[in-house]
């Protein structure tokens, strides 16, 4: 990893929360942050208060686990020392990094692809003949 990284809980301007590891960088007259696998926690409630947390990825389309933020558009930042959620953390990456490699990609040989008109047909056909 990147040396003097830390996690932390950064708040944005725009409101968003999360927690992730982090690593400043300098460069000219710019502070950036490295954010690696930066994730968003929820409580979930139940009748008796609190049951547990939800961790989910911070961007939902990317794939990527690294990330670079400009300073400008964090309103806060707190080093986090908290062991059950560093670990929460690296729960959460290593049972990601583990379905990655897991996924498929689609192609034609998987099944076949038709439109709906078509399926109609062929099922209409069946149905009559039975």
């Amino acid at each position: 990893m990147i040396e003097d990284d830390f996690y932390a809980t950064i708040k944005f301007k725009s409101g968003e929360e999360i927690f992730c590891r982090v690593a400043p960088s300098e460069e000219e007259d710019r502070t950036f942050l490295i954010l690696s696998n930066p994730v968003i926690v929820s409580e979930i409630k139940g009748r008796n208060g609190v049951i547990g947390y939800k961790v989910e990825p911070w961007l939902k389309t990317s794939t990527e686990d690294m990330l670079i933020v400009n300073m400008q558009d964090v309103l806060t930042m707190s080093e986090s020392s908290d062991v059950e959620m560093i670990m929460t953390h690296q729960s959460y990456v290593r049972q990601t990094d583990g379905s990655r490699e897991n996924e498929y990609k689609l192609n034609r040989k998987m099944g076949y692809l038709g439109n709906v008109n078509d399926t109609k047909e062929i099922l209409e056909k069946i149905f009559k003949s039975s």
